[in-house]
This record gives C-alpha cells, structure tokens and sequence, in this order.
C-alpha cells in the first residue's frame, strides 16, 4: 500500500517533462484546499505505484492521479479529475469527462508524445524549493 497524507491525493508526473513540470506548478498554485502531493514517476513512489498497478510506462508515462480508496486514473481522466478539484474557471474542464476516455486520449496521446519536442526536457527530475517540498513524496 503507497502511503500518502490523509485525505489527499497523489499525483504522479514525468519529473524531466517541461510540460508536466510547469503543470505541477500550475496545480500547487491553484489547489487552494491543499488535497494534493505529488510525485515523479522516476521516485520510488512512482516506480511502486508503476510496479502495482502493472503499467506499461512505453503508453502511460506523463500523468497519473492516485487516490487510495478509489485507485488510479490515467492519462486524461487523471488530468480532468485534477483540474476539477482546482477551482473556477479551471474546473469547467471536468465538462470533458462526458465524452468517452478513448476520444479524450487521442488529443492527449498527440500532446504527451510530442511533449518534449514542443516543450523540452531536463537532464534530471526537479528539485522542489523548501517550502514546496512539504508537497512532494519520494
């Protein structure tokens, strides 16, 4: 079992991905009830996840959200879960979860895939700042 803080959820991103790195950002600055933390893929938390939900990182490998009681989501279902939780305007983006994950997915699929042609990457996963580190597990 991942261990998290109770009464939040962890969300899990590529820790070198500019794109994901400027979303996690973007997430901490909007998540104004404070219900989530956040780990890179690359962790050990991430990799435990990876290993017990059995995912194959070669087709789900920029975003997951994990809840403890209700599992994980992938790709755009975890990022429209995500933003509904982050307040107006920005949760009007959950209206996407009427349409099927499939349809979803191909846009996602087209942006995750080209991330780091379009955005760029790091050589290393990114190091919180101290008083962001409160939000990150290993």
């Amino acid at each position: 079992m991942i261990k998290i803080p109770e009464g939040k959820e962890l969300v899990l991103f590529d820790g070198i991905c500019n794109l994901c790195n400027a979303s996690v950002k973007y997430i901490i600055k909007h998540d104004k009830k404070n219900m989530f933390c956040f780990a890179a893929l690359q962790s050990d938390t991430g990799k435990q996840i990876i290993n017990q939900y059995k995912i194959d990182t070669t087709k789900t490998d920029s975003i997951l959200l994990y809840n403890p009681t209700k599992g994980i989501y992938y790709k755009s279902t975890a990022a429209l879960k995500i933003a509904s939780k982050l307040g107006f305007p920005i949760n009007l983006m959950s209206i996407f979860l009427i349409f099927p994950a499939f349809i979803r997915n191909c846009v996602y699929d087209f942006i995750a895939k080209n991330r780091y042609k379009w955005y760029g990457k790091k050589e290393s996963c990114m190091i919180p700042n101290p008083e962001l580190k409160s939000k990150f597990l290993e």
